[in-house]
């Protein structure tokens, strides 16, 4: 049986436990039992906002690591529920601006309600919510925003294992259908990008194809040239937040293309990966 034909062959908890045993070999019992400890998460809250917002650890890292000093206008893409939005809102400059942007209409909602919650308004009213598919969104616009945050829908290897009715209807098509949406997401931001401008790309998945091979179908299609964009090192600085929230920050492990946070080895914090990409001026 070739390799791909044995993958698809694999279905539910049985196919899903060998699946990812392939991919993180004697690791795998340790991730999976990180997963039903529990995450690393942490009160959230903005100084002047009426209630806190909790949040895992990873999450705040990866959004943190998005560089906003002197960007006037930003993207949060897949916005909802809206834990990275308040990060990102409390840490840009007085005179910016941040679209945060969900598909879903239900979840557009909570992040409404997260937003005006969570933010005090001098902050709340520099944000504007929208509810459409960020995929479509370089249809309308291009090259117009300075920082970009793709959080994109994935696997979420987690919430699976966690739930009976998503672990057994579970197969690799699952990871296929997800990696088209991504790609859709992931290149109609890097064509919002403004010149010099920064994306952060994240997922909450395991699997590499949803993580740094994102990445390089990135630069097979943008930078055959290696002139296009480039990919910068994490920048998070605790200081910036320390007013919002206490927390120790989880480390990161180093893949081909970007970062990974791994609950087995970072107190339950994740899983998270990201890869921070620099677009250039054309020549």
């Amino acid at each position: 049986m070739k390799q791909n034909q044995k993958k698809e062959s694999l279905f539910g908890a049985e196919g899903f436990e060998s699946y990812y045993n392939s991919l993180f070999g004697e690791r795998w019992q340790s991730l999976k039992k990180a997963f039903f400890e529990g995450n690393q998460s942490a009160e959230y809250f903005v100084p002047g906002s009426q209630k806190p917002y909790f949040l895992d650890s990873a999450s705040i890292l990866a959004a943190l690591n998005l560089p906003l000093k002197g960007a006037e206008n930003i993207l949060d893409m897949c916005a909802a529920p809206g834990g990275k939005t308040l990060v990102l809102a409390s840490r840009m400059d007085e005179d910016a601006k941040l679209s945060a942007n969900e598909r879903s209409s239900d979840r557009k909602h909570r992040l409404d309600t997260v937003v005006n919650e969570c933010l005090p308004p001098q902050i709340s009213e520099r944000i504007l919510t929208s509810c459409s598919d960020g995929a479509t969104w370089c249809k309308r616009q291009s090259e117009c925003f300075d920082r970009i945050l793709l959080d994109s829908p994935c696997s979420s290897e987690r919430h699976v294992i966690a739930d009976p009715k998503y672990l057994n209807t579970w197969s690799p098509s699952r990871i296929k259908t997800v990696t088209m949406e991504q790609w859709a997401l992931l290149s109609c931001a890097y064509r919002l990008l403004a010149p010099e401008g920064i994306l952060l790309y994240s997922t909450c998945a395991l699997c590499p194809q949803e993580n740094d091979e994102m990445i390089e179908r990135l630069y097979k299609k943008y930078n055959r040239d290696g002139n296009a964009f480039s990919l910068l090192e994490p920048c998070a600085n605790l200081e910036e937040i320390e007013a919002f929230t206490k927390i120790t920050l989880p480390s990161y492990e180093k893949t081909k293309y970007g970062y990974q946070i791994l609950p087995d080895v970072q107190g339950g914090a994740g899983p998270i990966y990201f890869s921070i990409i620099q677009k250039h001026l054309s020549v």
